[in-house]
């Protein structure tokens, strides 16, 4: 994992919880751990990782992602067991 992956995940499990990380890092931090990206309708997105799903739509017009997203991805990671 690079340093750069290191420090969204640490931002993703940080309190409280932020809202200014950006959605695109979340995305590619996920498919460094292995997340397979299926594209969906509109600006839907499905991350699949370990045989989870996680489902999610792009924020726009903005590019962070909200708090409640960040929230659902630090859960679909603890699920996983990957924590910082």
């Amino acid at each position: 994992m690079k340093a750069k992956h290191a420090k969204i995940l640490n931002a993703i499990f940080a309190t409280p919880t932020r809202a200014s990380i950006v959605f695109s890092e979340i995305e590619a931090l996920l498919i460094a751990l292995g997340a397979e990206l299926i594209e969906r309708e509109g600006s839907r997105v499905k991350l699949i990782l370990r045989g989870a799903e996680w489902h999610a739509h792009r924020p726009h017009p903005g590019k962070e992602a909200k708090k409640y997203q960040v929230e659902q991805v630090r859960e679909f990671l603890t699920k996983l067991e990957i924590m910082p």
